[in-house]
């Protein structure tokens, strides 16, 4: 099979780097890292305001490349200040709900933002994914 590659997806800035969005490859989605800002650069003013955002974003990416937060299985997350883990915490449950995917969470120093998160998610249509968006 050969990988789909997401270079833009609708809603979010277009990478600014040498990467896809997301890469889609044996019926698994791999996103790069999203950060809390929109289609036009701008970042929100609180840590829990960047933090949805990135959630936002990641779940636009996971759409786009046929799947969804429901779906993922595996989340690296990066923050800059361990003071920020317990909203983190509390906003990421909120996200994904009991079906808690595994996760990875340490503090980094990053480019000029509080946070970034990417994740390993299966396709919708695929086995333990539900039903949804046919791979591409």
């Amino acid at each position: 099979m050969t990988p789909r590659r997401l270079g833009a997806v609708d809603g979010l800035a277009a990478p600014v780097g040498a990467f896809s969005h997301a890469v889609v490859a044996n019926g698994f989605v791999y996103t790069s890292g999203q950060l809390p800002s929109d289609e036009h650069g701008a970042t929100p003013a609180t840590f829990e305001e960047q933090l949805t955002r990135t959630l936002d974003n990641l779940r636009a990416v996971l759409e786009a490349a046929g799947s969804s937060l429901a779906h993922v299985v595996k989340v690296n997350g990066y923050l800059t200040d361990p003071g920020h883990l317990e909203t983190y915490n509390r906003v990421y449950r909120a996200a994904f709900g009991d079906a808690l995917p595994a996760r990875t969470t340490v503090c980094v120093s990053l480019w000029g933002v509080a946070l970034e998160i990417d994740c390993v998610a299966v396709l919708a249509d695929r086995p333990g994914g539900g039903t949804g968006a046919a791979d591409a």
